[in-house]
């Protein structure tokens, strides 16, 4: 699952609606959403994600949450290395053979790492 797709479900549970009613409202397949909720597409695009936001009614920080998250949510990532260290290939490697068999509380201390004292996860997170 990706966070686009968690946040989305979460919002069709809190509105009491089905991907079948969302999906017709948004002329797409209900299957499409089902594989964007579980993490099996790309990210959405942009107009899909304003038709979201138009659906729910969400405005502002909302709005601007569920475009966060949608750039955030590509389940197949890459890793460019090229003229960083050997060190930082190796890392983006070992991260990507290895992710798998992390736990939740290792993903959030490596997040936690990555994301640095500025940003700090929203209390959903936690």
């Amino acid at each position: 699952m990706t966070p686009f797709g968690e946040k989305m479900r979460q919002l069709r549970k809190r509105q009491g609606v089905t991907q079948k009613q969302m999906a017709e409202a948004l002329g797409v397949s209900s299957a499409y959403l089902s594989a964007l909720e579980h993490g099996n597409r790309s990210r959405p695009s942009w107009y899909l994600v304003q038709g979201i936001n138009q659906f729910f009614n969400l405005i502002w920080d909302e709005a601007e949450e569920i475009e966060r998250l949608a750039n955030l949510s590509h389940p197949r990532v890459a890793i460019d290395t090229s003229e960083l260290s050997a060190e930082a290939t190796e890392l983006a490697n070992l991260l990507s053979t290895k992710f798998r068999e992390l736990d939740e509380q290792q993903i959030r201390t490596i997040r936690t790492l990555v994301l640095g004292a500025d940003e700090k996860p929203s209390e959903d997170e936690l």
